[in-house]
């Protein structure tokens, strides 16, 4: 084992190549559907993205014309409704399933998409 001097220590430390700089990515397809969030240099289509963007890693996103769009979710609503086709209920209390040949509302749930 030898043994390093300071100055040796010194110009081996000077010598150190610089840093790669960070670069956080987003890789997405030709669609401009994400792919994956990485810091590494791969092959395909991708885009920088902030350092905020990359920890929180949305999939809610579009890539178009090089530039990240959010696409807000759709929110759906269960709801019943009474109509033609469903479960025959009490006329006083939907959660009291009845028999078709007593008096009775049809119930049935309907989905709804609000933005």
């Amino acid at each position: 084992m030898s043994n390093i001097t300071v100055d040796e220590l010194a110009a081996m430390l000077h010598n150190l190549p610089d840093p790669m700089p960070v670069s956080f990515r987003l890789y997405y397809t030709d669609n401009g559907a994400p792919i994956c969030y990485t810091m590494e240099a791969l092959a395909g289509n991708y885009i920088e993205v902030d350092a905020k963007t990359y920890a929180i890693a949305p999939f809610n996103v579009k890539v178009v014309n090089n530039q990240l769009i959010v696409i807000k979710p759709k929110i759906t609503v269960k709801k019943l409704q009474p109509g033609a086709n469903g479960i025959a209920c009490d006329v006083r209390d939907v959660c009291i399933v009845v028999d078709n040949d007593r008096p009775h509302i049809k119930w049935s749930i309907t989905t709804n998409e609000t933005t």
